[in-house]
C-alpha cells in the first residue's frame, strides 16, 4: 500500500502528459520483463474478467547458509530461490573470516519441502544450510526488534535474559552466580570481552557471575555475539532497576496491601519476614533445613534470575513474596506467605500476577515445586483455572500449569516505588 503525502482530490484527473508518459514507457519496455510472457490470467484481468484462481498456499521459513565472500554469490542464491517461486522477505548478512552467513526470511509455496530449499541453495553454492519454520512474529525487521528489546531491558533488569532469548530465537539462557549459596566463590566469571565458542556464548553478568547462551544449531556468528554484548553492556551502564509503580488491594476482611516488584533492596524486610514465619511455613517453601532459608534470599530477589512480587501492609511490613524464576527453557513459580496472613487470598493474588507475567513473556507453562501437604499452594494453583499436571515423587509434588496462548487475565498493573528506591 502506498500513502501519498498530499492525496489527489477525488474530482481531479491526472494530467494528459502522465498518460502519454506511461504509454511511451510501456511501448519501449513491454508489459513484462525480458524473456517472459504475459500469463492468460493477467490478460483476463486486464480485460476486466474476474479472477478465479485461488492464491497459492505458502509457508514462512527462516534459513541460514554460508557462501563465499565473492561478487555474485548472493545473486546466485536469489536466482535459485526465484526459480522455485520463493519470495525473500528479509535478508541479513553476517561476515566471517572465510565467507559470509546469509540469513533469510522466506515465503515459499506450501508444496515446497524444506529439503527442496536446501537443495536449491546447495546448487547455488550455499553450504552448512539450516532451515526451520518461521511465523508472523519473524516479520518484524531486525533493527526494530533490537530497539524494542533494548527498551525493555532499559526499563527492567529482569528483562535481560528474556531479551537475549527473543533476540536469538530458540536458545537456552543460564545465569550463573559468582558465588554459591554457601558463599564459596565459583570459577564462572568469563573475561570482560566474553567468550564465543561455536554454539555457546559466555558473557560477564554486570551483577556478578556469567550469562551463558547456548543452542544446538546453528553456530553463533560474530555479529550475533556483538549484539549480545551490546545488550549486556546496556544493562551494566543502567545499573539495578525495576519498574517503580504498584497496586493497592483491599482484602475481603478490609485490610489493604500493596503489591509491587521487589529486588535485593527488599532483602532486610524479607529476612524479618522469615523470622516471623513458623518452621513449617519455611520448610514447605524451601524444602531444606530451616536455618538455611535466609541464604536463598539474595539469589531469589535478584532480577537476573527472575521477577519477584512483594506484598506490603499499610504499615510497611512485608508479609508475602512470590517468585517467577527463569530455569533454562522452563519457568518456576514459588510463594511464601507469613503465617498470620495465610488463607486471606494474598498468595493467590501474587500467583495470578506471576502467571500473567509469564504469559506476557511467551512462556508456554509454569511449574511449582512443593510438598503434597502444602494444601494452600495446591489450592492456589487450582484457582488459576488452567490445565494442570501433577507429579509426585518421594513426597515432592510438582504442579505444572499450561498457559493459554492469549494473555492471562488480569495484566500486571503498575507498581509503586519501593521504599529503598525513594
Amino acid at each position: 500500500m502506498t500513502f501519498r503525502a498530499t492525496p489527489d482530490p477525488p474530482h481531479r484527473h491526472r494530467p494528459r502528459w502522465r498518460h502519454d508518459l506511461v504509454a511511451w514507457w510501456s511501448r519501449r519496455q513491454g508489459h513484462a520483463p525480458p524473456g517472459s510472457s504475459r500469463s492468460p490470467a493477467a490478460d483476463a484481468h486486464a480485460a476486466g474478467a474476474p479472477e478465479t484462481t485461488a492464491p497459492e498456499a505458502t509457508t514462512l521459513w527462516r534459513m541460514r547458509t554460508t557462501v563465499r565472500d565473492e561478487p555474485g554469490t548472493l545473486a546466485a542464491l536469489c536466482a535459485a530461490l526465484a526459480e522455485r517461486r520463493v519470495d525473500i522477505l528479509a535478508l541479513q548478512t553476517h561476515p566471517l573470516t572465510d565467507g559470509t552467513v546469509d540469513e533469510f526470511l522466506l515465503r515459499a509455496p506450501e508444496a515446497l519441502p524444506s529439503d527442496g530449499l536446501t537443495d536449491a541453495v546447495a546448487a547455488a553454492g550455499g553450504r552448512d544450510t539450516w532451515v526451520e519454520r518461521a511465523d508472523t512474529h519473524d516479520l518484524v525487521d531486525a533493527p526494530t526488534r533490537a530497539l524494542t528489546l533494548a527498551t525493555r531491558t532499559a526499563l527492567d533488569a529482569a528483562e535481560l535474559p528474556l531479551a537475549l532469548r527473543q533476540l536469538f530465537g530458540r536458545c537456552t539462557i543460564h545465569s550463573v552466580p559468582a558465588k554459591s549459596l554457601g558463599g564459596r566463590s565459583l570459577d564462572s566469571t568469563p573475561p570482560a570481552e566474553g567468550v564465543l565458542e561455536e554454539t555457546v556464548m559466555r558473557l560477564r553478568d554486570p551483577s556478578g557471575g556469567a550469562i551463558i547462551i547456548e543452542r544446538p544449531y546453528p553456530p553463533f556468528t560474530p555479529t550475533e555475539f556483538a549484539r549480545a554484548r551490546a545488550l549486556v553492556e546496556l544493562d551494566a551502564r543502567l545499573g539495578p532497576r525495576i519498574p517503580h509503580d504498584g497496586d493497592v488491594l483491599t482484602l475481603p476482611e478490609g485490610n489493604a496491601i500493596t503489591v509491587r516488584r521487589a529486588d535485593t533492596g527488599d532483602l532486610a524486610a524479607a529476612r524479618e519476614m522469615h523470622a516471623r514465619c513458623s518452621p513449617t511455613t519455611l520448610g514447605l517453601r524451601y524444602h531444606g533445613p530451616v536455618g538455611d532459608a535466609d541464604r536463598y534470599l539474595a539469589h531469589l530477589l535478584s532480577p537476573r534470575f527472575g521477577r519477584t512480587l512483594a506484598a506490603y501492609t499499610a504499615s510497611g511490613r512485608l508479609v508475602a513474596l512470590g517468585h517467577l524464576l527463569w530455569d533454562g527453557d522452563e519457568t518456576e513459580v514459588a510463594l511464601i506467605v507469613e503465617d498470620e496472613w495465610q488463607r486471606r487470598g494474598v498468595g493467590g493474588e501474587l500467583l495470578r500476577r506471576l502467571v500473567a507475567m509469564a504469559a506476557e513473556t511467551g512462556c508456554g507453562s509454569v511449574y511449582a515445586v512443593t510438598q503434597s501437604a502444602n494444601t494452600g499452594m495446591v489450592a492456589a494453583m487450582r484457582a488459576l483455572q488452567l490445565p494442570l499436571d501433577y507429579q509426585i515423587e518421594q513426597g515432592t509434588l510438582v504442579i505444572s500449569a499450561r498457559l493459554d496462548p492469549a494473555p492471562a487475565p488480569g495484566p500486571a498493573l503498575p507498581l509503586p516505588v519501593p521504599p529503598h528506591a525513594r
